[in-house]
């Protein structure tokens, strides 16, 4: 498993994603800010301004809403469950992404549907492990440990969303990212699919299979992470800045076993970014 420890942006064809010169055009986006009153700049206080604010603009009765999965996801289903028992909205049907967002809302007494292929999802809010700057473009799934979590169905209710918001901190909103991006691949032929990414991105990452009881090196030991789906994760580990995360999930959809990947990307759709300034961004494309 040596040769899974070193890997980076280099394409069968010789394309490098690094971090160029030449600024981002920032013509399809459209920014606005929202103050608040800071009491505490913790990233939960911020994400519960970000949290009420998203649910207050953008939710409305009789809608069905896609339930995130996150910290300011649960946030903004204790709000919206507490809207609803107090009368300021009605009949709102919450199709959860996660087991812990049917946890939550359940708790907090909004009634439930299941996704299907057929939904119909008014509106989706959702966390974000980091969202592209200008682009918009997400990362999520890193953090997902539960083998009963999908990105596959967090994706999909995502993209039925007529409307969606991901609700982040200033920190995860930034340029020439690094860090990590799930792949979910097939468990049969991993290592096979784990070498090509590999060297696709060789010098620039390293890939390491999850691991289901925490780390265990980069073969994932002898109890891998498996999805609910029964796909095994890959951690492509970037220790070099991406410019482009619409380039890296391009390549990775073309990758023989690559099932699916955390970058998501959806439009229109609104990032609400709390700073610790007091002021909630909004950056709408």
């Amino acid at each position: 498993m040596a040769s899974l420890a070193t890997s980076t942006l280099v394409y069968s064809t010789p394309v490098r994603i690094k971090t160029s010169s030449k600024p981002r055009s920032s013509s399809r986006t459209c920014k606005k800010t929202v103050p608040f009153l800071v009491t505490r700049a913790d990233s939960s206080s911020l994400l519960l301004h970000a949290a009420k604010h998203t649910v207050d603009k953008h939710i409305q009765s009789g809608m069905v809403v896609g339930l995130g999965s996150g910290q300011a996801s649960g946030m903004a289903i204790q709000y919206l469950g507490r809207l609803l028992r107090t009368g300021a909205l009605k009949d709102i049907v919450g199709v959860p992404m996660s087991v812990t967002s049917a946890s939550e809302a359940a708790k907090a007494g909004i009634p439930l549907d299941v996704y299907q292929d057929s939904s119909q999802i008014d509106f989706a809010f959702d966390d974000a492990d980091i969202i592209e700057e200008e682009t918009l473009v997400a990362i999520i799934g890193r953090q997902k440990s539960q083998s009963d979590e999908s990105i596959i169905q967090e994706k999909s209710i995502l993209k039925a969303a007529n409307k969606l918001v991901f609700m982040i901190t200033e920190k995860q909103y930034m340029g020439g990212l690094e860090g990590s991006i799930p792949v979910l691949v097939q468990a049969l032929n991993w290592m096979e699919t784990a070498e090509e990414i590999d060297d696709l991105f060789l010098g620039d990452a390293e890939v390491w299979r999850r691991s289901s009881i925490g780390q265990a090196g980069p073969a994932g030991g002898d109890y891998p992470f498996l999805t609910r789906e029964g796909h095994n994760v890959l951690d492509v580990i970037f220790t070099s800045p991406i410019q482009s995360l619409a380039e890296v999930a391009e390549s990775l959809d073309k990758v023989d076993g690559v099932v699916d990947h955390g970058v998501f990307s959806k439009f229109p759709c609104t990032v609400v970014i709390a700073a610790e300034s007091g002021v909630l961004n909004i950056v709408d494309r």
